[in-house]
Protein backbone atom coordinates (compact mmCIF):
# COMPACT_ATOMS: atom_id res chain seq x y z
CA UNK A 1 0.00 0.00 0.00
CA UNK A 2 1.51 3.19 -0.84
CA UNK A 3 1.23 6.57 0.90
CA UNK A 4 -1.52 9.14 -0.33
CA UNK A 5 -0.38 12.58 -1.11
CA UNK A 6 -1.84 15.93 0.50
CA UNK A 7 -3.47 16.43 -2.79
CA UNK A 8 -4.74 12.47 -2.80
CA UNK A 9 -6.74 13.42 0.67
CA UNK A 10 -7.44 16.76 -0.28
CA UNK A 11 -9.50 15.56 -3.43
CA UNK A 12 -10.92 12.80 -1.15
CA UNK A 13 -12.40 15.05 1.29
CA UNK A 14 -13.96 17.31 -0.99
CA UNK A 15 -15.67 14.32 -2.77
CA UNK A 16 -16.50 12.30 0.21
CA UNK A 17 -18.25 15.23 1.29
CA UNK A 18 -20.57 15.38 -2.29
CA UNK A 19 -20.76 12.10 -2.20
CA UNK A 20 -22.25 12.13 1.29
CA UNK A 21 -24.88 14.53 0.41
CA UNK A 22 -25.81 12.47 -2.58
CA UNK A 23 -26.65 10.28 -0.28
CA UNK A 24 -28.94 12.70 1.76
CA UNK A 25 -26.55 13.34 4.65
CA UNK A 26 -26.92 16.26 6.29
CA UNK A 27 -30.60 16.38 5.55
CA UNK A 28 -32.90 17.59 9.08
CA UNK A 29 -33.76 13.75 9.72
CA UNK A 30 -29.97 12.69 9.88
CA UNK A 31 -28.79 15.94 11.37
CA UNK A 32 -26.83 15.57 14.62
CA UNK A 33 -29.03 16.04 17.46
CA UNK A 34 -31.23 13.36 15.76
CA UNK A 35 -28.32 10.94 15.45
CA UNK A 36 -28.19 7.68 15.78
CA UNK A 37 -32.35 7.27 15.92
CA UNK A 38 -33.83 7.74 11.88
CA UNK A 39 -37.21 6.86 12.30
CA UNK A 40 -37.17 7.62 8.14
CA UNK A 41 -35.72 7.79 4.60
CA UNK A 42 -33.28 5.98 2.64
CA UNK A 43 -30.78 6.05 5.44
CA UNK A 44 -33.39 4.39 8.12
CA UNK A 45 -32.26 1.07 8.24
CA UNK A 46 -28.78 2.14 7.92
CA UNK A 47 -29.00 3.91 10.99
CA UNK A 48 -31.09 1.59 12.61
CA UNK A 49 -27.67 -0.86 12.50
CA UNK A 50 -26.06 1.78 14.13
CA UNK A 51 -28.76 2.44 16.64
CA UNK A 52 -27.96 -0.63 17.99
CA UNK A 53 -23.81 -0.34 17.85
CA UNK A 54 -24.10 2.97 19.59
CA UNK A 55 -26.37 1.42 22.56
CA UNK A 56 -24.22 -1.12 23.05
CA UNK A 57 -21.06 1.02 23.27
CA UNK A 58 -23.23 3.28 25.87
CA UNK A 59 -24.29 0.33 27.79
CA UNK A 60 -21.21 -1.59 28.03
CA UNK A 61 -18.30 1.20 27.81
CA UNK A 62 -19.47 4.94 28.12
CA UNK A 63 -21.57 4.59 31.12
CA UNK A 64 -19.58 1.88 33.31
CA UNK A 65 -17.07 4.48 32.34
CA UNK A 66 -18.87 7.20 33.77
CA UNK A 67 -19.79 5.51 36.98
CA UNK A 68 -15.81 5.15 37.52
CA UNK A 69 -15.27 8.74 36.87
CA UNK A 70 -17.88 9.52 39.52
CA UNK A 71 -15.63 8.30 41.96
CA UNK A 72 -12.18 9.50 40.44
CA UNK A 73 -10.65 13.16 41.99
CA UNK A 74 -11.90 14.70 38.73
CA UNK A 75 -15.22 13.64 38.85
CA UNK A 76 -16.15 14.22 35.13
CA UNK A 77 -15.38 11.63 32.12
CA UNK A 78 -13.77 13.13 29.17
CA UNK A 79 -14.60 11.22 25.44
CA UNK A 80 -12.52 11.61 22.43
CA UNK A 81 -15.01 11.39 19.14
CA UNK A 82 -12.39 10.65 16.36
CA UNK A 83 -13.48 10.46 12.88
CA UNK A 84 -16.36 12.02 14.60
CA UNK A 85 -18.25 13.21 11.18
CA UNK A 86 -21.15 15.84 12.98
CA UNK A 87 -20.05 14.98 16.28
CA UNK A 88 -23.36 13.02 16.88
CA UNK A 89 -21.96 10.86 19.59
CA UNK A 90 -19.57 13.54 21.25
CA UNK A 91 -23.48 15.21 21.75
CA UNK A 92 -24.46 12.32 22.73
CA UNK A 93 -22.15 11.85 25.40
CA UNK A 94 -22.31 14.88 26.58
CA UNK A 95 -26.24 14.18 27.57
CA UNK A 96 -24.80 11.57 29.28
CA UNK A 97 -22.85 14.26 31.36
CA UNK A 98 -19.33 13.56 29.91
CA UNK A 99 -17.36 16.25 28.47
CA UNK A 100 -16.17 15.22 25.15
CA UNK A 101 -14.57 16.45 22.12
CA UNK A 102 -15.20 16.12 18.39
CA UNK A 103 -12.25 15.79 15.98
CA UNK A 104 -12.35 14.84 12.04
CA UNK A 105 -10.52 15.79 9.19
CA UNK A 106 -13.71 17.30 7.44
CA UNK A 107 -15.14 20.59 8.47
CA UNK A 108 -17.91 20.78 5.91
CA UNK A 109 -21.41 21.94 6.81
CA UNK A 110 -22.90 17.87 5.11
CA UNK A 111 -21.97 15.67 7.60
CA UNK A 112 -18.45 17.08 8.90
CA UNK A 113 -17.37 19.44 11.91
CA UNK A 114 -19.39 22.05 10.37
CA UNK A 115 -22.71 20.18 10.89
CA UNK A 116 -22.18 19.75 14.16
CA UNK A 117 -25.19 20.80 16.24
CA UNK A 118 -25.13 25.03 17.45
CA UNK A 119 -26.08 24.45 20.86
CA UNK A 120 -23.92 21.42 22.17
CA UNK A 121 -20.97 21.76 24.64
CA UNK A 122 -18.58 19.11 22.71
CA UNK A 123 -14.90 21.29 21.57
CA UNK A 124 -14.54 20.65 17.71
CA UNK A 125 -10.97 20.45 16.32
CA UNK A 126 -9.93 19.70 12.71
CA UNK A 127 -7.13 17.27 12.27
CA UNK A 128 -6.40 13.93 11.67
CA UNK A 129 -6.80 10.83 14.41
CA UNK A 130 -2.85 10.02 13.03
CA UNK A 131 -1.66 13.25 14.49
CA UNK A 132 -3.74 14.13 17.04
CA UNK A 133 -3.06 18.21 18.10
CA UNK A 134 -4.03 16.82 21.87
CA UNK A 135 -1.91 16.45 24.65
CA UNK A 136 -0.93 13.22 26.01
CA UNK A 137 -3.19 11.33 28.59
CA UNK A 138 -6.39 13.65 28.73
CA UNK A 139 -8.95 11.20 27.91
CA UNK A 140 -10.73 8.47 29.66
CA UNK A 141 -12.50 6.80 26.49
CA UNK A 142 -11.05 7.24 23.06
CA UNK A 143 -13.56 6.05 20.53
CA UNK A 144 -12.85 5.31 16.75
CA UNK A 145 -16.29 6.08 15.36
CA UNK A 146 -17.08 4.74 12.43
CA UNK A 147 -13.63 5.28 11.39
CA UNK A 148 -10.42 3.01 12.13
CA UNK A 149 -10.31 1.83 8.69
CA UNK A 150 -10.43 4.83 7.12
CA UNK A 151 -6.53 5.05 8.22
CA UNK A 152 -3.82 5.01 6.57
CA UNK A 153 -1.24 3.70 9.14
CA UNK A 154 -3.18 1.39 11.66
CA UNK A 155 -0.71 1.07 13.90
CA UNK A 156 -0.03 5.02 13.97
CA UNK A 157 -3.37 5.66 14.38
CA UNK A 158 -3.93 3.57 17.67
CA UNK A 159 -0.32 5.00 18.78
CA UNK A 160 -2.30 8.18 18.87
CA UNK A 161 -5.47 7.45 20.66
CA UNK A 162 -3.06 5.58 23.06
CA UNK A 163 -1.08 8.68 23.77
CA UNK A 164 -3.68 11.03 24.14
CA UNK A 165 -5.32 7.97 26.82
CA UNK A 166 -5.42 8.45 30.56
CA UNK A 167 -4.18 4.89 32.43
CA UNK A 168 -7.33 2.75 32.64
CA UNK A 169 -8.95 4.55 30.18
CA UNK A 170 -10.41 2.80 27.02
CA UNK A 171 -9.53 2.66 23.35
CA UNK A 172 -12.91 1.83 21.20
CA UNK A 173 -13.64 0.82 17.87
CA UNK A 174 -17.11 1.08 16.71
CA UNK A 175 -18.87 0.23 13.60
CA UNK A 176 -15.67 -0.53 11.34
CA UNK A 177 -16.16 -3.38 9.22
CA UNK A 178 -14.38 -6.78 10.83
CA UNK A 179 -13.70 -10.10 8.59
CA UNK A 180 -13.38 -13.01 10.29
CA UNK A 181 -10.17 -13.30 7.94
CA UNK A 182 -7.87 -11.51 5.72
CA UNK A 183 -9.02 -13.46 2.92
CA UNK A 184 -12.37 -12.49 3.27
CA UNK A 185 -11.96 -9.12 3.78
CA UNK A 186 -9.66 -8.96 0.36
CA UNK A 187 -12.34 -10.21 -1.38
CA UNK A 188 -14.83 -7.46 0.14
CA UNK A 189 -12.14 -5.35 -1.45
CA UNK A 190 -11.97 -7.04 -5.24
CA UNK A 191 -15.49 -6.42 -4.86
CA UNK A 192 -15.91 -2.94 -4.05
CA UNK A 193 -13.21 -2.28 -6.80
CA UNK A 194 -14.95 -3.96 -9.24
CA UNK A 195 -18.29 -1.99 -8.13
CA UNK A 196 -16.24 0.99 -7.63
CA UNK A 197 -17.37 3.22 -11.21
CA UNK A 198 -21.53 2.08 -10.44
CA UNK A 199 -20.85 2.86 -6.69
CA UNK A 200 -19.33 6.32 -7.23
CA UNK A 201 -20.01 7.89 -10.92
CA UNK A 202 -17.65 10.39 -11.72
CA UNK A 203 -16.31 10.63 -7.56
CA UNK A 204 -14.77 6.81 -8.35
CA UNK A 205 -11.10 7.75 -8.88
CA UNK A 206 -10.75 10.26 -6.16
CA UNK A 207 -12.69 7.75 -3.25
CA UNK A 208 -10.58 4.83 -4.45
CA UNK A 209 -7.17 6.87 -4.48
CA UNK A 210 -6.95 7.12 -0.70
CA UNK A 211 -4.59 4.19 0.25
CA UNK A 212 -6.24 3.08 3.71
CA UNK A 213 -7.04 -0.11 6.10
CA UNK A 214 -10.41 -0.20 4.52
CA UNK A 215 -11.42 -3.26 6.91
CA UNK A 216 -10.37 -5.11 10.09
CA UNK A 217 -9.39 -8.89 11.41
CA UNK A 218 -8.99 -9.17 15.08
CA UNK A 219 -5.17 -10.52 14.12
CA UNK A 220 -4.56 -7.18 12.84
CA UNK A 221 -6.09 -4.97 15.32
CA UNK A 222 -3.80 -7.10 17.91
CA UNK A 223 -1.14 -7.12 15.61
CA UNK A 224 -1.28 -3.18 15.33
CA UNK A 225 -1.69 -2.39 18.82
CA UNK A 226 1.10 -4.64 20.17
CA UNK A 227 3.91 -2.77 22.53
CA UNK A 228 1.31 -0.06 23.22
CA UNK A 229 0.14 -0.88 26.73
CA UNK A 230 -3.14 -2.58 25.67
CA UNK A 231 -5.00 -5.36 27.38
CA UNK A 232 -5.92 -7.63 24.75
CA UNK A 233 -9.23 -6.56 23.02
CA UNK A 234 -12.44 -7.55 24.20
CA UNK A 235 -15.78 -7.71 21.80
CA UNK A 236 -18.89 -6.65 22.71
CA UNK A 237 -21.30 -8.51 20.31
CA UNK A 238 -24.16 -6.62 18.64
CA UNK A 239 -27.49 -8.38 17.99
CA UNK A 240 -28.98 -6.06 15.25
CA UNK A 241 -32.40 -6.41 13.80
CA UNK A 242 -33.01 -9.73 12.21
CA UNK A 243 -33.39 -8.64 8.57
CA UNK A 244 -29.55 -7.68 8.93
CA UNK A 245 -28.38 -10.78 11.15
CA UNK A 246 -29.82 -12.79 8.19
CA UNK A 247 -27.24 -11.87 6.00
CA UNK A 248 -24.59 -13.94 7.03
CA UNK A 249 -27.14 -16.94 6.69
CA UNK A 250 -28.04 -16.02 3.19
CA UNK A 251 -24.46 -16.02 2.15
CA UNK A 252 -23.90 -19.23 3.54
CA UNK A 253 -26.71 -20.91 1.67
CA UNK A 254 -25.28 -19.15 -1.22
CA UNK A 255 -21.96 -20.11 -1.01
CA UNK A 256 -20.59 -16.45 -1.12
CA UNK A 257 -17.93 -15.22 1.17
CA UNK A 258 -19.39 -14.08 4.87
CA UNK A 259 -20.48 -10.31 5.63
CA UNK A 260 -18.58 -8.18 7.76
CA UNK A 261 -19.89 -7.67 11.16
CA UNK A 262 -19.71 -4.63 13.14
CA UNK A 263 -19.37 -5.06 16.88
CA UNK A 264 -17.84 -3.20 19.42
CA UNK A 265 -14.37 -3.72 20.19
CA UNK A 266 -12.83 -2.30 23.51
CA UNK A 267 -8.81 -2.26 25.24
CA UNK A 268 -8.36 -1.02 28.38
CA UNK A 269 -4.76 0.90 28.82
CA UNK A 270 -2.50 -0.24 31.56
Amino acid sequence: MSASTPEVRRRFREQYAAHRASEGRGSSAVDAQTLPYVTDGALARQWAVRARSFEVFQRRVLRPAQRRADVDASGTLRVLDLGAGNGWLAHRATLAGAEALALDVRDDGVDGLGAAPRDSSIARVVGSFEAIPLRNASFDVVVFNASLHYAEDLGRALGEARRVLRSRGRIVVLDSPFYGSTEHGEAMLRAKRQDAERRFGARAEALMALAVVEYLTQERLADASRGLGLAPWRRHRVLYPLWYELRAVRAALRGERPPSRFDVWEAIAA
